[in-house]
């Protein structure tokens, strides 16, 4: 079986590919997979560091603004249709697969024109783009969020799967979270990111909550600063220690990791698996595939949706949870410490609030969304 895989621009649209394809292995050993993506963009460097073959096209993203530059990204989608459709051509997939972004559209209208059935995977509750348009024309549609497919073409054969997410997320243990990343094993643990990139707002309303939510609560923080930010955030945390009173010294355990009394902060956490185990709470971006490794966990969450994301499909997705009772949403600008300090004390402070949340975010989880997204590929492309 020979399935093509169009999975690009930014790791939400990434690593659903590779889950996808790693699944689509262990199923089947002899599949042979094939990506697409742009020479510039993470999947150059993501899809190889996985094992998988690598083939790049011009692709870029379409600004919604009437401008020279949409021209431009015209005329590249149109370079990347011609040079998708000679992969197309040579590789024969019997599947093409898009898990969205701007990379898929060229891709998936290449196998389309070459009568190869297209597996689309959406993400978010409010879709993108790529997507929506070739919604029409996809064998089906595997939908992260139920919410999705309202806004969708009538025509669209829509399955509800989930995001597909790590095996790791779900099988790691607190107690080998909590040892892996050198925290307290008995503490309630909070576990603050804002991305890869880190996210100014999220850092600066923790600087301003986290020694009083260490004290009242006695709780431990793993924050992820984003490696940009990580120099001012550290010295910006050793003031605001120092300033508070604490009379614990800064604690280096490394030249990517300060412990400030209970507060552990680091640029990048590479062991996102152990950070979930070792988590009671979460504070984060919404983010679809985030969404889906803290509800496959059964994390409930302060979710703090970013402003930008196209469509406001951040928002969309942050509502769907609070809705179910798993998370609470803070708006962008409205998040200072003030506000972060009463989202997260609301909940660490009531036990049995806590646990509701936590029972609604299982709920939402579905850890076999891999499997389930793989069996449908397999159906399709035994077609």
């Amino acid at each position: 079986m020979r399935v093509l895989i169009a999975a690009g621009g930014t790791g939400g649209h990434i690593y659903p590919g590779i889950t996808i394809a790693q699944t689509l292995q262990e199923r089947r050993p002899d599949v042979d997979i094939l990506f697409v993506g742009t020479a510039r963009g993470l999947e150059a460097d993501l899809v190889p560091r996985a094992g998988f073959a690598f083939a790049p096209i011009p692709a870029h993203y379409l600004r919604r603004r009437v401008s020279l530059d949409v021209l431009r990204t015209v005329g590249t989608a149109f370079r990347g249709v011609m040079e998708a459709r000679r992969i197309v051509r040579r590789f024969r997939p019997h599947v093409a697969v898009g898990t969205g972004g701007y990379v898929a559209g060229p891709v998936m209208a290449a196998a389309l024109l070459a009568r190869v059935p297209v597996v689309l995977q959406e993400q978010n509750a409010y879709p993108g783009l790529t997507n929506r348009l070739l919604s029409r024309w996809a064998a089906l549609v595997a939908l992260g969020q139920p919410e999705a497919a309202q806004h969708l073409s009538l025509r669209a054969r829509t399955v509800i799967t989930g995001n597909p997410i790590r095996r790791d997320v779900v099988t790691r243990t607190r107690a080998e979270g909590r040892e892996a990343l050198g925290l307290d094993a008995q503490r309630p643990t909070l576990l603050v990111f804002g991305g890869s990139q880190g996210t100014r707002t999220i850092n600066e309303a923790l600087l301003e909550a986290a020694p009083d939510l260490m004290e009242r609560l006695g709780v431990q923080i793993l924050h992820q600063t984003g490696r940009a930010g990580f120099a001012a955030v550290t010295a910006a945390a050793r003031q605001r220690w120092a300033g508070h009173g604490a009379a614990q010294p800064a604690v280096e355990r490394g030249p990517e990791h300060v412990v400030l009394g209970r507060w552990h902060l680091v640029p990048f956490i590479h062991d996102m698996p152990a950070a979930y185990a070792a988590a009671d709470l979460v504070v984060c971006r919404a983010g679809a595939i985030t969404l889906a490794e803290i509800t496959a966990r059964g994390l409930p969450a302060v979710l703090v949706p970013y402003p930008y994301a196209a469509e406001g499909h951040q928002e969309a997705n942050a509502r769907a949870l609070a809705e179910a009772g798993a998370a609470v949403v803070v708006r962008d600008q409205e998040l200072n410490g003030a506000t972060l300090a009463q989202a997260v004390s609301g909940m660490l402070a009531d036990p049995h609030r806590l646990e509701r949340m936590a029972a609604a975010s299982r709920r939402l989880g579905r850890p076999d969304a891999a499997a389930a997204i793989a069996a449908l590929i397999e159906e399709v492309a035994g077609r």
